[in-house]
């Protein structure tokens, strides 16, 4: 099967150097990892080891590929898009933070667009060289759930190319929940500099379980049914599994560069107020709300965000 990868970072390149063990892949990336994995391969160590030798590319214009994975930075989907509506594109599988498989629908009338999630550990160590930190599970499925020939297609792809994969036919839960998670965990591990095991207790504790049950809240205005009692046992889980690592929020803000504050927190305050005012019933987030607007002001402080 023809895959191109959009956005080959520490996911995309893990993924990607995966599914070259089976099928054609190209990732679209930036130099120079770009030019590594072109004159030497792409080497996968750590809990998964391979040396593949996908093509690789920064010109994300004109391909054709059987399925397109986007892993790029949510604020960048729309240009991912932007660029993959040049090309032919059967069926496209976002792995990315924040609810971002409708604009990818919108701009890629012509795809199939399907919804996933990864648990993969990733590092992008250095150019052309990614460590798999850890074995996870890639999710996917329809994005209004059920079955869809296509997803199952995607499934099979991962699974030929060795990848732990579970076919779903309730993704718009699981979008939902792993939304969620992040909301629970990315932002105030970033605004106090900690792993995701300082959540476990302390006071950083109760923020986490708060913005988790506000998005939780605002999925079931949506009409898709997200308990509090699932979704807080899903960041306890995840906190335990990952009590070592950085959030990815974490690692942008210790970067200095923009975060994914608008795909995670702003996606949440914006359709709790789209549901108030549409159902006029008030859904209230002001803990989401207040860790939205703390990582705008440190954007705005370093300069990554205008005012």
């Amino acid at each position: 099967m023809e895959v191109l990868v959009f956005g080959a970072g520490s996911l995309g390149s893990l993924v990607g150097g995966l599914l070259a063990r089976s099928h054609d892949v190209t990732l679209v990336g930036r130099e120079p990892h770009v030019a590594a994995i072109r004159d030497s391969g792409l080497r996968v160590s750590g809990a998964v080891e391979a040396t593949t030798h996908p093509e690789a590319t920064t010109d994300g214009e004109g391909h054709e590929a059987d399925l397109a994975l986007v892993t790029v930075k949510s604020f960048d989907t729309a240009t991912a898009a932007e660029a993959l509506a040049t090309g032919t594109i059967d069926t496209v599988l976002s792995l990315q933070n924040g609810l971002t498989e409708e604009t990818l629908a919108d701009r890629l009338p012509d795809a199939t667009v399907l919804a996933g999630t990864a648990t993969y550990g990733a590092d992008l160590l250095a150019p052309g060289h990614v460590a798999c930190t850890g074995v996870g599970r890639v999710v996917l499925g329809a994005l209004s759930g059920g079955t869809d020939p296509a997803a199952e297609r995607a499934g099979w792809t991962f699974r030929a190319g060795g990848v732990e994969t579970l076919v779903a036919t309730d993704m718009p839960r699981r979008r939902w929940e792993k939304l969620a998670v992040n909301a629970g965990i990315n932002a105030v591990t970033a605004l106090a500099r900690v792993e995701n095991g300082a959540l476990a207790e302390g006071p950083a504790h109760e923020i986490a379980r708060r913005a988790t049950r506000e998005t939780a809240r605002v999925a079931r205005s949506e009409g898709v049914a997200l308990s509090n009692r699932r979704t807080s046992g899903a960041v306890e889980r995840v906190i335990d599994a990952t009590a070592d690592n950085r959030s990815s929020t974490l690692q942008d803000v210790d970067a200095g560069r923009r975060t994914e504050v608008e795909a995670i927190f702003g996606e949440v305050v914006a359709r709790a107020e789209r549901a108030s005012r549409e159902n006029h019933v008030a859904v209230s987030v002001p803990t989401v709300r207040t860790l939205a607007d703390l990582l705008r002001a440190w954007e705005v402080g370093r300069g990554v965000r205008e005012e």
